[in-house]
């Protein structure tokens, strides 16, 4: 039976708005209007055509590929409840998330930043694809918890305040993690450890890109 619970189902909504997939789109965005300098001398179509490649390469052709594993029967669900059905869709992942690093260093109309969030978000997968051998962690938590550290680690390099975006990243990280913890089978392990894994992956981006 469907839970239709108003808790359950706002916590639905949150988790689909904020699906892993999309945060990438959501991080280039958020750069955007924070720090449009960073974009000087881009018309607002060749803009928005950027906008729509990081969306393409980061949350459409994963979420195709999700598709068609579902449809050849590779998995019972698109929502890749089991961590057997997770294995080739981080894979898929890692590939674009890798492409898109080696974008970012071969362009250089892209913003300086996005070369350590990129690899900070391909590493994340790498690790998380070898983390999912012994526990289901949380891609959600990967997700928010890289987001909150880049969005920390920008204010830093722009030596800029963003107090409010940093306390709005909380407060929705906060939000989603508890979201996944009412509508998931996941422990409180899985979502922290997966918070923990999307910071530490960015710094280790920022230390070494």
């Amino acid at each position: 039976m469907t839970d239709l619970r108003p808790t359950t189902i706002l916590a639905k909504i949150i988790s689909y708005i904020f699906h892993p997939l999309f945060i990438p789109t959501y991080i280039f965005i958020y750069l955007q209007y924070q720090f449009p300098y960073e974009f000087a001398g881009i018309s607002d179509w060749q803009l928005k055509m950027k906008i729509f490649s990081v969306f393409w390469m980061t949350g459409f052709f994963p979420a195709f590929a999700v598709f068609l594993l579902w449809k050849l029967k590779f998995s019972d669900s698109i929502f890749l409840r089991t961590q057997k059905e997770r294995i080739i869709p981080y894979f898929i992942s890692m590939f674009f998330y890798w492409w898109m690093y080696y974008l970012s260093r071969t362009f250089s109309d892209q913003p300086i930043v996005l070369k350590f969030f990129y690899f900070g978000i391909f590493i994340a997968t790498a690790f998380g694809v070898f983390i999912n051998n012994y526990i289901k962690i949380s891609l959600h938590g990967i997700a928010m918890g890289g987001a909150l550290a880049a969005v920390i680690l920008f204010a830093f390099v722009y030596q800029t305040t963003t107090g409010y975006a940093i306390s709005t990243v909380v407060l929705l990280t906060g939000l989603v993690c508890t979201s996944r913890l009412l509508v998931s089978n996941h422990t409180n392990l899985e979502i922290y450890s997966g918070v923990l894994l999307g910071v530490v992956c960015q710094l280790i981006g920022y230390w070494f890109v």
